[in-house]
């Protein structure tokens, strides 16, 4: 008995979801403003292509190297082993830095594609000092 009423209770949340984000038009996050323009695509179109290339390339050169590396290190002696862990650490370091730039750029140009865009209207706010500014008395702090 108790399975079946929460599977009833289930569906009535699912029910009730679902009026919610049906109700009348669907909702319009951004309208855009008629007539107005894009502007000219520019230095982040191109290098938003080649991310996928600059992520690749920076991640196999690095890990290439450190394959020599191991192939070539004699880690016979426990120098040569802790110099061949500190290269691990390194690459790997080399490795994050290297995909946290690509994300960073990666994120700067979608930033330039949404300003450049078609500009969009968001819901008005109504500011009761917009007309007029209120007046400042001697207890307000500048």
């Amino acid at each position: 008995m108790g399975g079946l009423t929460l599977i009833k209770q289930e569906q009535g949340i699912v029910r009730t979801i679902k009026r919610f984000f049906n109700k009348g038009a669907p909702m319009n996050w951004l309208r855009k403003i008629p007539g107005s323009q894009r502007a000219a695509t520019g230095l982040e179109w191109a290098i938003w292509r080649k991310l996928p290339l600059f992520f690749a390339v920076g991640t196999v050169l690095p890990l290439a190297a450190l394959a020599v590396l191991h192939w070539q290190v004699d880690v016979s002696t426990p120098a040569g082993e802790r110099w061949l862990q500190m290269a691990d650490y390194m690459v790997v370091g080399v490795v994050l830095f290297h995909w946290t730039a690509v994300v960073t750029v990666g994120i700067g140009c979608v930033i330039v594609m949404v300003m450049k865009g078609p500009a969009y209207a968001a819901d008005s706010y109504a500011v009761s000092h917009s007309e007029r500014p209120r007046s400042t008395g001697p207890d307000d702090k500048a």
